[in-house]
């Protein structure tokens, strides 16, 4: 039984991860804004765990679809503080409680890779989150990982203002060559593997799952 902390596993992505790990016998910590924590504050209270962690998954994140004539430096730095810097003051607060060869997993988005239009602001913060992964690796090496996972589309409350558009959800399938967008199983899978001993040869990582594009 290993125990990890989701943050972020109330919908999407996070809640099937949730339910995948306590399948396996698994023991989750959570948290998330609905928990009345805000990332965004300055110092966040973040709550105390019970006990040592075996793996740390940070799941808070935006789709913010804007041209960047109408993006607001607020709009920048709200996204900043989601995809980012939240990550980093949860990392910070947590990794003391992570065990030796535990691992953390981040979220990035093909959007960081591809360069979409409209994508300016959030896929800015998520290109932080790849540079943050690929140098934070290198430190914290042997005793723990830390890889980050770029999804394309996924059917999920935060993504419904897309998918549940006839039109918009028609011209986002024809874009991905394997005909579908993702679910949250699919990205959920890759996460608890990265965070078992099976991944424990990869760390650094930015892995795409992007139907084709």
């Amino acid at each position: 039984m290993k125990r990890f902390l989701i943050v972020g596993s109330t919908s999407g992505i996070g809640e099937s991860l949730k339910k995948i790990a306590e399948n396996q016998g698994d023991r989750i910590e959570s948290f998330s804004r609905s928990n009345g924590v805000d990332v965004r504050e300055a110092r966040p209270e973040f709550p105390e765990l019970e006990e040592k962690i075996d793996g740390l998954v940070y799941c808070p994140g935006t789709i913010n679809l804007k041209p960047f004539s109408s993006l607001s430096i607020e709009d920048f730095q709200n996204d900043l503080d989601v995809n980012f810097l939240g990550a980093v003051k949860v990392i910070k607060r947590y990794i003391p409680s992570i065990r030796n060869k535990g691992a953390i997993v981040l979220f990035s988005s093909i959007a960081a890779s591809k360069g979409f239009a409209f994508h300016a602001s959030t896929a800015a913060s998520k290109a932080a989150v790849e540079g943050f992964v690929r140098s934070l690796a290198q430190e914290i090496a042997p005793k723990l990982r830390i890889n980050a996972i770029a999804p394309t589309l996924t059917e999920t409350p935060l993504s419904a203002f897309i998918t549940d558009d006839s039109k918009k959800r028609e011209a986002s399938v024809k874009r991905h060559p394997i005909g579908r967008l993702a679910l949250p199983g699919d990205i959920a899978e890759l996460a608890y593997f990265l965070l078992s001993e099976k991944a424990s040869m990869i760390t650094g990582a930015v892995i795409p799952v992007s139907g084709g594009i």
